[in-house]
């Protein structure tokens, strides 16, 4: 397995709608904003290609990936759709990195889309919907926003985490935002804009979940060979790599040992009920795994930010302890201290995550690869039109986190800066 670079990276503007661009289009903005970062960089260079969007409903035609490829120039080249629920994305960013570590391809392109405007919100709830068991949740009211509600009941049950300490979550990546001109709806929220929001699913309200979008996003990955040739300005390594998966059914899922990271010991979590509905067993898992071939010891220590799956606002409060940035149970009060703010010990989600940018499912996460790509690139200004608010100063390493269903699919990516 040799070393892979991330070389360059562009992403649209997340939208609600954006009803004067297909998803082709959509690719090929992303795609020639990352060509245009590396000016040598030319399409003979280009191996092949990973492509990943999350249902064919949206778009209403099968095959979209091909017709992407053929729009970008890339035929007859080899490419193939990966698609695994929100976690789609994260794999995608993964089989690229895959595609020349292997040997397989010099450099390989990774892109992903979703244009969910196509349907009514009703029915593009319905549509995720069917990627819970349709045999058994889906016909007892399986929306997620349901699940989520359920999951973050039981957190607040058993370790106390408030409605409150949840909206912080809100707050700080709406705010994070107001500096990121790619992000759909940036916002000053107060905890009572959060908790006086519509409700839909108790304790969740429309401020504590993500909304659909249409978007698209675009990775490069290069040998250091091909960097060095197409003359690409600090590349980014990737060192880590990480999945989990877990039962869809959580009823299915059995209870066990906390899988320990390196900083933990058993005594931690002596009376902890594991995985419970409280955690994702298969965050954890995809977490160990990336900070085991990265060398992280001690996340807090060795990582410099985080872009993770905030689909909910509990959900960020529940993988802070499953990537170990806290013991669990310990979730709500790691934000309520202002722990993952930015200038906290460790920032999450400088972007504005998944609430605040918007959750092109395909695209998702290939964009917080991007974001934490010009984060290591000390680049933050140069992309975001000078303003640099959410640039993390002297950022070294940083890890990338996407999530599918209610932890079925699980990545978690780590990324090195290379500038000296």
């Amino acid at each position: 397995m040799r070393p892979v670079y991330m070389v360059s990276g562009g992403i649209t503007k997340f939208r609600k709608a954006n009803p004067n661009q297909d998803f082709r289009l959509m690719v090929k903005d992303s795609f020639d904003y990352a060509m245009r970062d590396v000016p040598n960089l030319t399409m003979d260079m280009i191996d092949g290609s990973v492509a990943s969007y999350f249902s064919d409903h949206f778009t209403r035609q099968l095959m979209a990936g091909i017709m992407v490829q053929d729009y970008l120039g890339l035929v007859p080249r080899p490419g193939k759709r990966i698609e695994g629920g929100g976690a789609t994305g994260g794999l995608c960013f993964q089989g690229g990195w895959e595609s020349v570590a292997s040997g397989r391809m010099d450099v390989c392109v990774a892109y992903g889309f979703e244009t969910m405007s196509h349907v009514n919100t009703w029915k593009g709830n319905e549509f995720i919907a069917l990627a819970s068991d349709v045999n058994f949740d889906f016909p007892v009211g399986g929306f997620y926003s349901g699940y989520y509600a359920m999951m973050v009941q039981r957190h607040m049950h058993e370790f106390g985490t408030t409605v409150e300490q949840m909206a912080k979550v809100s707050i700080k990546n709406h705010g994070n935002a107001l500096h990121n001109p790619y992000a759909q709806s940036p916002a000053k929220l107060t905890v009572e804009d959060v908790r006086n929001a519509t409700m839909v699913a108790n304790p969740l309200t429309l401020l504590d979940i993500c909304t659909m979008s249409d978007g698209a996003a675009t990775v490069i990955f290069a040998t250091e060979e091909m960097a060095t040739k197409m003359g690409a300005v600090d590349p980014v390594l990737v060192t880590g790599i990480g999945s989990g998966t877990d039962a869809m059914r959580m009823a299915d899922r059995p209870h066990g040992k906390v899988l320990l990271l390196d900083h933990e010991t058993e005594s931690d979590y002596k009376d902890l009920k594991y995985p419970g509905v409280h955690s994702f067993r298969g965050g954890r898992n995809a977490t160990r795994l990336a900070y085991k071939m990265a060398g992280i010891r001690n996340p807090i220590e060795d990582l410099s930010f985080v872009e993770l799956h905030d689909a909910y606002t509990s959900s960020e409060i529940q993988t802070y302890e499953d990537m170990g940035f806290c013991k669990y149970g310990e979730g709500g009060k790691f934000i309520e201290d202002g722990k993952s703010e930015l200038g906290g010990v460790l920032p999450v989600n400088p972007s504005g995550g998944l609430l605040a940018c918007g959750h092109p499912v395909g695209a998702t996460g290939l964009m917080q690869a991007v974001f934490a790509f010009w984060q290591l690139q000390n680049t933050i200004g140069k992309h975001l039109g000078g303003d640099d608010f959410i640039q993390v100063k002297n950022a070294k390493r940083g890890a990338i986190h996407s999530h599918a269903g209610t932890g079925t699919y699980i990545t978690v990516s780590i990324m090195e800066s290379t500038r000296s």
